[in-house]
Formats: structure tokens, sequence, C-alpha cells
């Protein structure tokens, strides 16, 4: 017997088994109405009145429906109220600007278009068939309580969301991600890092991202509760742990020096200690941070490296056994490798250093872009972009092959930011690398060659206006100005030598 794979399965359990259990606490200060606490059966009944809403909007089977908003119970159920009853969700990164979302509606062809308060007014220009701010206006119309859905017969390889990466073109790539690399990578998920139903999970990770890693899904299956965090904050999250007796949560090498820095000033005994495990993805965080982690908060470090195109998950470290007697600085040096492929997952590293994947977590395909498809899983293996090294089955990354910076768990496409770049008047050449930063990991830095006679031209000047066309992440935070970049003989930039003074004598060309 063989049963399609549906996200739809993990709302289902939640309901049947744990359908009187608070399920989900969302954010009580937002500017759309609060939905407070929420059952599981609740959950499921919103669920459903979201699928007979766009019925009565005419939104059929495999229509898209973006939303982009910051972390809310409106979010999370979506999920399954779209991708659960046939139709495809386009979470979106709620930092990106209005050019920069309009061709992300305009490109995933999406219908509707959900819009959080905060963001309305700086969306205003941004169209699409149906168009709806978040709220209860918004509720009134989205969700149909009289009537039942239609459930459309699902395959578990129909396309369950399209996930926007910045890559290494100008233009971000949708990732479509379908039913049955989400059950999968949500299921392992909930497998390596240990997920059960006593679990009280924080959404410090953007729900956007990659599907909030599949934890959603995981969460939701195992009837563990949700606890929504709109904004993240070192502080808020230490009360929220303590509030709700937090066992678990998942975010950038940034998100955990917000804890550490919020730790210091923290009255009293750190709360969670000994109860929460946190995951860390984007990029690994120096050994002392690991360190800190677990002594100075007494939380369980956790690692995992992916990309959106894997839904997210590849590799998975986290401590073992073996390791409980080292002492805590060897610990925390095995902790911060990108650690062993997930159960079913085959890597491999090619002659030229790059990381390759197999799974069934891997994309079905960037949307309607057939030659980047191509040539991302040519040969049948997924092409990372990324360098690496595999010693004993431990994957440590090493460099980025492709043309990406990754701040503050944020992808970055350099050539992006350069295109800005050259619509300045002042800039005749210009190159975007990445650069240690203690805070965010890597920061975005230009090096630029001005035309002649634009001298006075000033780094605040040209990071302002980056500022103007790209989400803020994106932006230079410093500039300098070169009267040359080096190329190859056939005009080829070395990034390369760019790179090699700001990297020199530290280990990975990461951070």
């Amino acid at each position: 017997m063989q049963i399609p794979l549906s996200v739809m399965d993990f709302l289902d359990r939640a309901e049947l088994v744990y359908g009187d259990r608070v399920g989900i606490v969302d954010e009580p200060v937002q500017p759309a109405e609060s939905w407070g606490e929420l059952s599981y059966r609740r959950v499921a009944e919103l669920a459903r009145a979201q699928a007979t809403g766009l019925d009565r909007l005419g939104v059929g089977p495999g229509e898209r429906v973006a939303i982009v908003s910051h972390n809310s119970a409106r979010l999370l159920t979506s999920f399954f109220g779209v991708s659960g009853y046939g139709r495809v969700l386009v979470p979106v990164n709620f930092r990106l600007r209005a050019e920069e979302v309009a061709y992300i509606v305009e490109q995933s062809g999406a219908s509707v278009l959900l819009v959080d308060p905060e963001l309305a007014d700086a969306l205003d220009g941004v169209v699409a068939e149906h168009k709806f701010v978040i709220g209860a206006d918004s509720d009134a119309l989205l969700y149909d309580f009289d009537n039942a859905p239609r459930r459309y017969a699902i395959s578990e390889n129909d396309t369950a969301t399209i996930n926007y990466t910045s890559g290494t073109t100008a233009r971000p790539k949708g990732v479509q991600i379908t039913h049955r690399n989400a059950w999968l990578n949500a299921t392992l998920m909930g497998l390596h890092y240990g997920a059960s139903d006593r679990d009280v999970y924080l959404h410090t990770l953007p729900m956007f991202h990659a599907n909030g890693w599949g934890l959603p899904f995981a969460i939701t299956g195992l009837g563990a509760r949700h606890i929504v965090l709109r904004k993240v904050d070192g502080a808020e999250i230490l009360r929220r742990v303590e509030r709700h007796g937090v066992t678990f949560l998942s975010g950038a090498p940034a998100v955990v020096q917000m804890v550490l820095d919020a730790a210091a000033d923290w009255d009293g005994p750190v709360p969670g200690r000994d109860r929460v495990r946190m995951i860390v993805a984007g990029a690994p965080p120096p050994t002392s941070v690991v360190q800190q982690v677990e002594e100075q908060l007494g939380w369980e470090f956790m690692q995992l490296y992916g990309l959106t195109e894997t839904a997210p998950i590849v590799t998975v470290n986290r401590s073992r056994a073996e390791w409980d007697a080292l002492p805590a600085a060897e610990r925390a040096e095995k902790l911060v490798q990108a650690g062993a492929p997930a159960l079913g997952t085959q890597l491999r590293v090619d002659a030229s250093g790059e990381v390759l994947v197999r799974s069934n977590t891997v994309l079905d395909g960037y949307w309607r872009q057939p030659e980047a498809t191509a040539e991302a899983l040519r040969d049948d293996w997924f092409h990372t972009g990324d360098g690496g090294t595999l010693t004993d089955g431990q994957l440590t990354i090493s460099d980025r092959k492709k043309d990406v910076i990754i701040s503050g768990g944020e992808n970055v496409s350099s050539i992006e930011v350069e295109d800005c770049l050259y619509g300045h008047p002042a800039v005749a050449e210009a190159a975007v690398i990445g650069v240690p930063h203690e805070k965010w990991g890597e920061t975005v830095k230009a090096l630029v060659v001005l035309r002649d006679g634009q001298g006075t031209v000033t780094e605040a000047e040209l990071i302002a206006h980056c500022k103007q066309r790209l989400a803020g992440y994106k932006s230079p935070t410093s500039v300098e100005f070169r009267d040359a970049l080096p190329r190859t003989a056939t005009g080829k930039l070395q990034k390369f030598r760019l790179r090699e003074p700001y990297w020199s004598g530290r280990e990975r060309q990461v951070n």
C-alpha cells in the first residue's frame, strides 16, 4: 500500500490526537488582532475555513497564494489552509523591498497576496488579483466557516510551497518544495532533533525561511506547542522561554549572540538551563560561542547544514555519547562542523571541492526556470555551490563556491547588490564580497571603482543608494574605493583575490 504524503497529514493527526490541547500561542502584540491561544481543533477549523474562502474566491488547485508576513498564527495556519488543500503557498521574506516583492508575486503568478499591516504602506504598489491586508477585516473575507472546503486530490509530487532564495543571479529563484519534500524533511527534523509532544517550540526563526525549516509541520504533527514570536529580540526570547517553558528553538548565529548578550544582563538564573535545545544554521559560529551556549546558558547546542533547495535538511550535528567526557572546548570544535548526513541523504565532494547532495528533500526544480533547474541538478546530484570536505562521514563547510553572502542567516546575492551599485551614475566598476562580522557572521562589503571626475561621491552616498533599492540586510555596510579591480585575461573578476585579505589566517572562508 502506498498513500500519497501530504503536509495536511500533520494537522490531521494533531486534530485527531491532540484536538483539545493548546497548539499555537499567537504573538500577543501585533498590528493585526492576535488570535491568542488556539487549540489544535481550532487550528484545523481555521485551515478548513481558509480553504473554503479560497474556493469562494475561485482560487483553484495549484494556484499560488503569496503571503508577506512576520511570524504569526495566520501564517502558520496557512501552511495547512493553503498547501494542505491543493494550492501552493508562497511565503515571502518580509524584509524585501516593494520591487523585490512585486517580482516574486509576478514571477510566481500568485493570484492572492496577503500583506502584514506593518508593511501595507510600503507594499501599496504591489498588485495581485486578490490582495488583502492581514487583520480582522481580511479574516471576515478569507475565512468561511459556514461551508465545507473542496478537498482536491493531492499527489505527493505536487508543489506545496515556492520559497524564493537569492542565488548567483540578480533575481531570486523560486524553489519548488513538493509535499513529499516537506513531509520527509519535517519527519527527519523531528527524528534527528528529538521532538516530542512534550516540546514547547519558540518561533525565533522566520516562518518564511525554508518554511521555518519544516518545523511548523513537525511540531504540529507531534502535538507540541508553538509559541509565536513576531520579532527577534534577545531579552524577549529569554522572557518567552521563562513564561512558556520553552524547550526548543532555532536560529542563525546572530540570534545566538542576541540571546548571549541579553543573558549577560539577565537578573537571576538564565531561563531554560538543562531544558532548552537550540538548532543553529546559516553559518557555523565560533567555538567560543558554542561553549557559551552550553556553559553560560546551559542550553544544548545543535547544528544543521542545509539550503532552501533541500527543504532544508542536509546534515545534522548534535553532541554524541562519545563526546560527553571531552573538555568543553574539544566538544565545541566538533559541534561547529556541519555534521553527518541526515538519514537517507547522500553526500560527496567533487574534484573542484563542491558539496553535492542526493536526498528525498532536494527540490523538484526552480519555478519556471528549466535551465537553472538543469544546472543545479545535473548528473542527478544537487550542486550546493558550497565548498567543503568530508572526513569520516563528517562534513565541514570551508568556502562558498557560488557568489552568495550569508549575513545573519539570510542569503544575499552579490550580483544583485552589484547591479544596484552599477545603477549609480558615479560607479564604473563594482565587486561585492562577504567579509567576517562578529555579530552577523558575514556582512556585505562593496569595492568600487568610480568614473572619472566622480571622486566626490562618498561611502555614505553609495550605501544610501542601495538602501533605497534593496532590503536593508542586502545593502553594503561598508564601501572601499579602488583604482582597479583584479580580473583574469578574459575579463572575469577575481573575487578570491578581493576576499583574501579579509579572510587571511582563517581556517574557513565562511564565517
